[in-house]
């Protein structure tokens, strides 16, 4: 198969890139750089540098590239900067994705799995969280996402495009070529590693005053091995419709910081801050839909080894891909 991928110079996109291209599938980043890294892109893709909010662009390299199907991973993912810039997050997340799907539909390309996110939810009022559960996002950027996904279903109800929506709980990890590297840098567990490696002098703990066990926000961490592993089962199954992404286990922020204490055999220190707008306390993922449809099961479900892919990668390149 011929894989377009959105965002493939991201950190999602492109270990999910390399991954495609280990299984020998044929693939095609698209990617504004914006940012993306050039270093991520696995030199084996083929590389059309565009950016989804120029319609004219994206429509043109759907119909040279003709796929057969897309992968869309690109996309702004600051929960504090949507909650600042809503508009720029309806601009691109929207209507970039809206471009993307029109050019999908003139070059007759019926298939797309949308990297889309837990935060569509909100606070969920149950945990862990179904693909049933109600959506009521609670920042701009999980709103964003699930406008785009909504505006989705209609070209599947319309247009017959098959439409997979993967929603999934905070990637992390590395593998050995591809890693986290964000600018702004604002996740939790490469900002506790670079804390480790002395780029950092602390890591903030944004809140302790939630109602979890510690007073800190809890979430479902999952490898991004797995995770791009759950694109490509999803791009080669014949379905439609959202699933969870997660291991349905949740770890606190303290948590987490003491599980990388003991990987990385270093002091981390902290600090207390305020708490970040938007962020809810708790975000589980019932992933038993993913496993019966999809047949995925994820393979490095411990955060012990998630944490020791990413510190293994950091060590190596402690500049990310600056260095």
């Amino acid at each position: 198969m011929k894989i377009l991928v959105t965002g493939g110079a991201g950190y999602i996109g492109s270990v999910t890139s390399e991954l495609l291209l280990d299984q020998g599938f044929d693939v095609i980043v698209f990617d504004n750089f914006e940012r993306g890294h050039r270093s991520a892109i696995d030199k084996r893709a083929r590389l059309i540098e565009g950016d989804l909010r120029d319609r004219g662009k994206i429509e043109q390299s759907m119909l040279e590239v003709k796929p057969d199907a897309v992968m869309h991973f690109a996309a702004y993912a600051l929960v504090g900067e949507s909650m600042t810039d809503p508009e720029k997050y309806m601009d691109n997340n929207v209507n970039g994705g809206l471009n993307l799907a029109r050019a999908m539909l003139r070059a007759d390309v019926g298939k797309i799995v949308f990297s889309s996110t837990c935060a569509t939810y909100g606070a969920p009022e149950q945990v862990p969280i179904t693909e049933d559960e109600k959506q009521s996002p609670e920042n701009p950027y999980g709103e964003s996402k699930l406008m785009f996904e909504k505006a989705l279903n209609w070209y599947h109800r319309i247009h017959g495009m098959q439409t997979v929506f993967l929603r999934y709980f905070n990637a992390s990890g590395a593998t050995s070529k591809f890693g986290e590297d964000h600018d702004p840098e604002t996740h939790l567990i490469p900002l506790v590693l670079k804390t480790a490696l002395g780029k950092r002098e602390s890591i903030s703990i944004l809140g302790e005053d939630y109602a979890t066990p510690d007073g800190t926000c809890i979430r479902d961490y999952i490898h991004i091995v797995d995770l791009a592993q759950a694109h490509i089962e999803a791009v080669t199954r014949d379905v439609s419709g959202a699933f969870n992404l997660g291991n349905g286990n949740g770890y606190s922020v303290k948590e987490v910081i003491d599980i990388a204490r003991l990987v990385t055999g270093r002091e981390i220190r902290t600090v207390s801050a305020e708490r970040r707008p938007g962020d809810p306390p708790q975000l589980i993922a019932a992933a038993n839909k993913a496993r019966t449809e999809l047949g995925w099961r994820p393979r490095f479900p411990d955060l012990a080894t998630i944490i020791e892919s990413a510190w293994d990668w950091h060590q190596r390149f402690p500049d990310g891909y600056g260095c």
